[in-house]
């Protein structure tokens, strides 16, 4: 029989149970540790971490009420309140027993014990600790992950005027389970937007599921969203937790709602009436709970009058809209933008103290930025990797003013070509980047990699 490893501790006054109990659980534990009085427990437990405490209820000699062992078991549980605790005892009594559990004991124990019983009670106490720790080590490392997403988007916040006014209306709703629809160019920071409601909000301990509809087919919606269980088609070799169901408690942010089909439109809405998903391959509804923000950068009360979007859906969805203003519409915020990126990319590229030139200041406040705050983040790495000064000038931003005649040189060279033509089908959109594909022939994920290669 395989040696569990875990970390037993005994406390009793009567040596001959102290020894007993040490030499039946070496065979099953990895450690066991004993005590013969509770006077040095607590420091004990600053030493050393338990998975299961076995505690005897009588130490002073003609005391029989159990008093005592309630006492260390409340200092126990106030040191350490998820503490596993198996309490044992000569002279059990019921209402002993019923006391001991409410206040926080795992089990309770007669002497003299039967072994099974006691082997069963110490693993499934061992058991729930470990589950306890598995726990507790996942919040760690969901706030860990949660702050270091948080930085990524701090840089969005800005101090213009516009921004505070989507600050005001951002904690007006946060305490709220309203639904929020949030409208916006691309690049303007909607993640950022939907990010501060959540951390603003009763759910922020709880999880942020983000879903870009727009990367889903039709095909994938269901089980993405959804879920589905084992066999319920060839590929689904056991059963998997849909996005829907993981934002159970927290928030559910659908980005680029308005890319959805007619059909998924329907099925959203269904989920949103019923408040319950049902997973591919079984018949069982599954309530949900969550908060659910949406965004987009289409016009969906056109679309609406175009038949492309339900009604109904966007008065689910829309009890409050928030509109976050484009960059050029801030430029009072660029200027803290670009230092910011400027001081990022210049430490993570190595290349020590880089400034911008009022130049190079300048040309950034003359440009109309299409692609908005992300436009300017990629701009300004590609800056910073290519120079070779302390100082960037206007010569290392690489963007075409389409404003002037310049965009319309006379050129046969086919990588100034695409540059031109992506830059013009961008400016066409106004920065709306699924419609600058369209009327490039290309998709949303192929016109972020000609962006990235032509620094645009």
């Amino acid at each position: 029989m395989a040696i569990i490893q875990s970390n037993i501790l005994i406390i009793d006054d009567n040596k001959e149970i102290r020894e007993s109990l040490e030499l039946f659980l070496r065979r099953h534990f990895s450690n066991i540790k004993t005590l013969s009085s509770p006077k040095t427990l607590i420091s004990t437990l600053n030493q050393e971490d338990f998975d299961v405490i076995l505690l005897d209820m009588n130490f002073l000699p003609g005391k029989h009420s159990g008093n005592e062992g309630m006492f260390w078991l409340r200092e126990i549980l106030n040191f350490d309140r998820e503490a596993i605790v198996i309490l044992i005892t000569a002279y059990g009594k019921v209402n002993i027993a019923v006391e001991a559990i409410k206040e926080g004991a795992f089990n309770f124990i007669l002497k003299p014990w039967d072994n099974n019983k006691l082997l069963s009670s110490i693993k499934a106490g061992i058991k729930l600790r470990k589950s306890q720790q598995e726990v507790e080590k996942l919040k760690v490392q969901k706030k860990a992950l949660n702050s270091i997403i948080d930085q990524n988007f701090s840089y969005l916040k800005g101090l213009s005027p516009e921004i505070r006014q989507v600050d005001e209306l951002i904690d007006k709703v946060a305490e709220t389970d309203a639904n929020i629809l949030i409208l916006g160019e691309n690049g303007t920071g909607k993640e950022f937007v939907a990010r501060q409601i959540h951390k603003k909000s009763k759910r922020n301990d709880q999880v942020f599921m983000s879903v870009d509809l727009s990367a889903l087919t039709e095909t994938l919606f269901e089980s993405e969203l959804f879920g589905y269980t084992k066999g319920a088609f060839t590929d689904a070799k056991e059963d998997k937790q849909g996005k829907i169901e993981a934002a159970h408690g927290g928030t559910l942010f659908l980005d680029e709602i308005g890319n959805l089909s007619m059909h998924l439109q329907s099925k959203l809405l269904t989920v949103l009436q019923t408040k319950s998903i049902t997973r591919i391959g079984s018949n069982k509804p599954i309530p949900v709970d969550f908060r659910l923000i949406c965004a987009t950068n289409k016009p969906l009360h056109t679309l609406i009058s175009e038949n492309q979007f339900r009604e109904d859906l966007l008065f689910r969805i829309n009890t409050v809209e928030i509109e976050v203003p484009p960059l050029r519409k801030r430029k009072k915020d660029l200027t803290i933008f670009s230092n910011y990126f400027l001081d990022i990319y210049s430490k993570k590229y190595g290349k020590g103290k880089l400034e911008l030139s009022k130049s190079a200041n300048q040309k950034l406040e003359n440009y109309s930025w299409p692609g908005n705050i992300r436009e300017l983040k990629h701009a300004m790495e590609r800056a910073v990797i290519l120079t070779t000064k302390n100082t960037l000038t206007p010569d290392d931003f690489a963007f075409t003013d389409l404003s002037s005649n310049t965009a319309h040189h006379d050129t046969l060279n086919l990588d100034e070509l695409e540059k031109l033509a992506i830059q013009k089908a961008i400016k066409k959109s106004e920065g709306n980047m699924s419609k600058a594909a369209d009327l490039l022939g290309i998709s949303r994920t192929t016109l972020y990699a000609k962006i990235s290669k032509y620094g645009i």
